[in-house]
C-alpha cells in the first residue's frame, strides 16, 4: 500500500539549509519537519467535490507557508531572540494544523478510495534522507501530529527563556511560566501518544519501514517521554521553591525524572550521528539523564542523612558524592551538547538546575566534614545506594483524532 521515495535534495534541487545556531535551548526538539507543496487539485480533481479539494488545498497551503516561516526563523537566532516572548507565530501554526487535520482525515475515512491518491512530501531533520514522499494519507496524518508536538516543544522552550519584567530584578523564568509549560509538555506528549496508538497501526509494515527516523516509533515514544520528563522537572523546580514540599516529595519527583530519561534512552532509535541533529539529540538525552541522577541522589542522600545509624550516614555520603559526580558530568555533557552543530546557548540556570548548582557542592562538603569519622574512600567510591523506585505520575494528555470536517458531507463526484 502506498509508495515512497527519499531524496537528498529539497524541492528546489538544492540541499536543505542547516542552521548554524538555534539560539537559547532549554527544551530540545530536532528541528521542524516541514511539508512541501503538492498539487491536490491535480491528484484529486474529478474524484471529489471541488469545494472539498479547494478547502484541503487552502488549509494545507497555509500550513506549508507557516511551517516554512517558523523553520526559517530557526536559521536566524537573532530574529528569534527578538520575538521569543510573543509566541503568536507558533500558536498560529498550531491552529493551522488543528484546522487542517479534520479535513485531511476525510482521505482516510473508512471506505475511502482516496488514501493513496496523493504523494505527500516532507523534509526530514534527523534522517539521512533529506525528504520523504509517500503516497499514503496516513503518512500525512502522522507528520501533522508530529509537527503539532514539535510546535508545543518550541512553545515550551520560549516560555522557559528568562525575561525581564521591568521590576528592577534580573531577567528570570516566572513561576507562572513554569506551571504553564507542564500543560504544554503534556499536550505534546498527547499528540505523540495518539500518533503511536492510533496512526502508526494504520500504516502497513512495508510502508512503516520507509518512514524517516524522525517518525520511527521509538523516536515518537522517546519524544513523548522527554516531554513528560521535562514536565516532571518543572514540577520538581516548583516543589523546591515551595516551603510546604517535603524532602520525600522532592526525592520522589527526582527519582521519577530519572525513570523518564532512562526510558527515553531505551526507546530512542539509532540516530545518524554525522549530520548534526542526531548527535545533538543523543547528547541532550544523556545530559538530562545525568542531571536527573544528580538531583535524585542528592535528595536521596539528604533523606538518608536523617537516619541515626553509622550505616545510614555512610550511605548518605555515598549518595551525595554520587550526586556531585553526576552534576560535574552533566556540566561536561551540557557543554558538548551546546557546542554540537547546530550550536546553541544555555540561558541562566533556574529551577532544579540552579538549586543543584548552589546546593550540591556545598552540602557534600559539609556532610563529609561532619561525618569525617564515618567517611572512607573504600566505603564511598563506586558504591552509591540504589535509588527508590516510584511509579510514574505524569501521563500524556488524552488526545484523539478529531471528527471529520463537515465539508466531507459534500463528498460526491462532480
Amino acid at each position: 500500500m502506498g509508495c515512497g521515495a527519499s531524496s537528498q535534495k529539497d524541492a528546489a534541487g538544492g540541499h536543505r539549509r542547516r542552521p548554524g545556531s538555534v539560539g537559547d535551548v532549554v527544551v530540545f526538539l530536532p528541528g521542524l519537519r516541514v511539508p512541501r507543496s503538492v498539487d491536490l487539485a491535480q491528484a484529486l480533481g474529478g474524484r471529489l467535490d471541488r469545494s472539498i479539494v479547494e478547502r484541503l488545498s487552502a488549509l494545507r497551503a497555509r500550513v506549508v507557508e507557516m511551517a516554512m516561516q517558523e523553520s526559517a526563523a530557526a536559521l536566524k537566532p537573532k530574529r528569534r531572540a527578538a520575538a521569543r516572548h510573543g509566541g503568536s507565530s507558533t500558536a498560529n501554526l498550531l491552529q493551522a494544523l488543528e484546522d487542517y487535520l479534520p479535513a485531511l482525515l476525510g482521505l482516510v475515512k473508512e471506505g475511502s478510495m482516496l488514501r493513496q491518491s496523493v504523494q505527500f512530501t516532507w523534509t526530514n531533520q534527523e534522517d539521512n534522507a533529506e525528504e520523504t514522499a509517500l503516497a499514503d494519507a496516513w503518512y500525512e496524518v502522522l507528520s501533522v501530529l508530529h509537527l503539532m508536538a514539535m510546535v508545543c516543544l518550541l512553545q515550551a522552550n520560549t516560555l522557559l527563556l528568562p525575561r525581564s519584567y521591568g521590576d528592577g530584578y534580573a531577567p528570570r523564568v516566572s513561576e507562572e511560566s513554569r506551571r504553564a509549560t507542564v500543560d504544554v509538555f503534556l499536550k505534546a506528549a498527547g499528540y505523540l501518544d495518539c500518533a503511536i496508538r492510533h496512526v502508526l497501526p494504520q500504516i502497513p509494515p512495508e510502508l512503516r519501514r520507509q518512514l524517516p527516523v524522525d517518525l520511527a516509533e521509538g523516536n515518537l515514544k522517546a519524544l513523548s517521554l522527554q516531554a513528560l520528563g521535562q514536565g516532571a522537572d518543572m514540577q520538581l523546580g516548583l516543589a523546591i521553591d515551595s516551603p510546604k514540599a517535603t524532602l520525600a516529595v522532592k526525592r520522589r519527583l527526582a527519582c521519577e525524572i530519572v525513570k523518564y530519561w532512562q526510558q527515553v534512552q531505551e526507546s530512542i532509535p539509532d540516530l545518524p550521528g554525522s549530520d548534526g541533529w542526531g548527535k545533538k539529540h543523543r547528547l541532550f538525552v544523556k545530559w538530562k539523564f545525568v542531571e536527573a541522577k544528580a538531583a535524585a541522589y542528592y535528595f536521596h542522600g539528604m533523606i538518608l542523612d536523617e537516619g541515626n545509624t553509622e550505616k545510614s550516614h555512610g550511605m548518605a555520603i555515598a549518595a551525595l558524592q554520587a550526586s556531585e559526580e553526576f552534576l560535574k558530568e552533566s556540566k561536561r555533557v551540557s557543554e558538548a551538547f551546546h557546542a554540537t552543530p547546530p550550536t546553541s546557548r544555555s540561558p541562566a540556570p533556574f529551577g532544579t538546575t540552579k538549586y543543584m548548582f548552589d546546593k550540591i557542592p556545598k552540602d557534600v562538603s559539609s556532610k563529609v566534614r561532619i561525618n569525617q569519622d564515618l567517611y572512607t574512600q573504600e566505603k564511598v567510591i563506586g558504591t552509591p545506594p540504589p535509588l527508590p523506585d516510584f511509579a510514574l505520575a505524569l501521563t500524556p494528555e488524552d488526545y484523539d483524532l478529531p471528527p471529520l470536517d463537515p465539508i466531507w458531507n459534500k463528498d460526491r463526484r462532480q
